[in-house]
């Protein structure tokens, strides 16, 4: 590495050489400038110094830019003009309109609450990029603990363990609706679940999403009913394209509904459905302003 290089790069440096070249005259520069010609001169002798190479040719008459003078013209005014952007960059983000956020979602909520919000808050916070993650929610929790993400919307409930560090906003509930291969019933029709039971059932693994788990099986259960489970499966996706498939059958958020498949219909359900809960998890300590700033936006959307 060359000394130059070790060195930190002065703006003044940049300004001086900036100004000098568009006036191409070291006395007009120096009044633009509010100083006097000679430092001017000595500062710019330094400057070319450090680059090891002439920037400017100098006659009695005239001076012009060398070909290196011409390269890095263009490259000082973008130097320049970023770091007057600085303050203004570090400003909006205090704010919390500028900057990065990292979110993660469980599938579901991918048919409900998040494109309306995304959407919301691209209009509001335009300059703040945002970092998608599909995720179960035990992953959520993991990439929570270990700051891998700012927040997450999950299926709650929120293990003892991890209670201390997060936060959690209840965001929506909707009651649970049969998908099912379309040749078993008639497009829309309400249908018992004694009808179901004859079908394989396709089911989030316990372990990804207790409470939907047990919500499913212990609606059976109230009705006396054991159902087969055929397939698991951690993705609303794939879930859906198991049913398409003809694998079997599966109790879905009302919102899955919006994900067509050829192959697949929706049905209610005749009994009194349970629902699932969709919540907004983010650590307590320190949210960044920019996750405060979506906090609130995705709190009006609940009022």
């Amino acid at each position: 590495m060359s000394d130059f290089e070790q060195r930190h790069l002065e703006l003044r440096q940049l300004r001086y050489f900036i100004t000098v070249a568009e006036e191409l005259h070291f006395g007009k520069a120096a009044q633009r400038l509010h100083m006097t010609q000679p430092p001017l001169s000595q500062a710019i002798q330094a400057f070319e110094a450090e680059l090891g190479v002439a920037l400017f040719v100098r006659t009695t008459r005239q001076i012009s830019l060398t070909p290196a003078g011409k390269a890095l013209l263009p490259e000082a005014r973008k130097l320049l003009q970023q770091a007057q952007n600085l303050r203004q960059i570090a400003q909006r983000a205090a704010s919390g309109t500028q900057g990065h956020l990292s979110l993660a979602f469980v599938s579901i909520a991918d048919y409900s609450i998040l494109p309306p919000t995304l959407r919301a808050f691209r209009q509001t916070y335009a300059d703040i990029s945002i970092e998608l993650r599909e995720a179960t929610t035990d992953v959520q929790l993991e990439a929570l603990e270990k700051g891998e993400i700012d927040a997450g919307f999950i299926i709650p409930p929120i293990p003892e363990k991890f209670q201390h560090l997060l936060a959690y906003q209840k965001i929506l509930t909707e009651p649970l609706m049969l998908a099912a291969p379309e040749h078993l019933f008639v497009s829309g029709q309400a249908v018992s679940l004694v009808e179901c039971n004859e079908q394989s059932l396709i089911l989030f693994p316990r372990k990804i999403a207790p409470s939907l788990h047990d919500a499913i099986l212990g609606f059976f259960h109230e009705h006396n009913l054991t159902p087969e489970i055929g397939q698991e499966a951690i993705q609303m996706q794939t879930i859906v394209g198991l049913v398409s498939a003809g694998m079997g059958i599966a109790l879905v958020p009302q919102s899955v509904s919006n994900l067509q498949r050829p192959g697949v219909s929706y049905h209610p359900l005749t009994n009194q459905a349970p629902s699932v809960e969709i919540g907004f998890a983010w650590r307590k300590e320190n949210p960044s302003t920019v996750l405060t700033s979506f906090l609130q936006l995705l709190k009006q959307k609940l009022c």
